[in-house]
């Protein structure tokens, strides 16, 4: 793709990166593309993960509820906590290295790729779990009220009244997890996990230019970001709907 910038003799960095980018453009191409497979499965699961705790922790106890629900939710509702603590208070490199190599050691066959996902798709849970959970705090609560009082059950509500909304107001946190997950899938590197960040280190010991190699996948990282950015913000905007219209009550008031 870039033989008409070959170099046979590179000489200097840039010339080098130009021959390094050449001579290993498939295995850079196929480190990029495992790291957006993991960024975009994992940001997605993770997502679900995370609406599921946010959910649970939002859950209310009420007084009136039987015993054994009260005890169930509260021990749910801890869980759901602890593992959020633990996900938010840990680096993601260390909870790769501990999940992989904890389920190998524990007799069960694991691929570096499938612990990747696993760990990418739990540290993204933990965090889009307090952000589900603002989004859902952020409905005002005379809605579901409202709907308590058409006979809506709480589920119902939920599911109904109050997700939808708490959807349209996390997605710009979302967008911005997705592009989070790219550039830390690059720790998954300790893990043996071919991405792209494992691809400049191979090259880059080949010739033992190193710098050159990672200042490749560098702008690699560049334009991914930028141009996913790009995506994000257009998306938004579109949902957010029309900035200049005004409110009727305001031509009311004129009036």
């Amino acid at each position: 793709m870039l033989n008409i910038f070959a170099i046979e003799n590179p000489e200097n960095s840039m010339e080098w990166m130009i021959f390094l980018a050449n001579k290993y453009a498939g295995m850079f191409w196929k480190g990029t593309g495992l790291t957006l497979f993991i960024a975009v499965l994992g940001t997605l699961l993770g997502f679900l993960v995370g609406y599921v705790i946010g959910m649970i922790q939002d859950a209310q106890i009420s007084p009136g509820d039987h015993v054994i629900r009260r005890l169930l939710l509260k021990l749910i509702k801890f869980a759901a906590a602890v593992y959020v603590e633990i996900f938010r208070d840990t680096p993601m490199i260390v909870q790769a290295m501990i999940i992989y190599f904890g389920i190998r050691q524990a007799g069960v066959e694991i691929t570096p790729v499938s612990a990747g996902i696993l760990v990418t798709v739990l540290n993204t849970g933990a965090y889009m779990a307090e952000t589900v959970r603002a989004g859902i705090g952020s409905i005002d609560q005379g809605q579901r009220e409202g709907a308590w009082a058409m006979g809506m059950s709480p589920m119902k509500t939920m599911v109904y009244i109050v997700l939808p909304q708490a959807f349209k107001n996390i997605i710009p946190e979302m967008a911005n997890t997705f592009l989070t997950n790219l550039k830390m899938t690059s720790v998954l590197n300790v893990i043996a996990v071919q991405e792209l960040f494992m691809a400049a280190k191979t090259v880059g010991g080949n010739y033992y230019k190193y710098f050159e190699s990672y200042l490749v996948i560098a702008v690699i990282y560049f334009v991914l970001c930028f141009a996913f950015n790009k995506v994000f913000n257009f998306l938004e905007k579109r949902m957010s709907g029309k900035s200049d219209y005004a409110l009727a009550a305001e031509y009311m008031d004129n009036d």
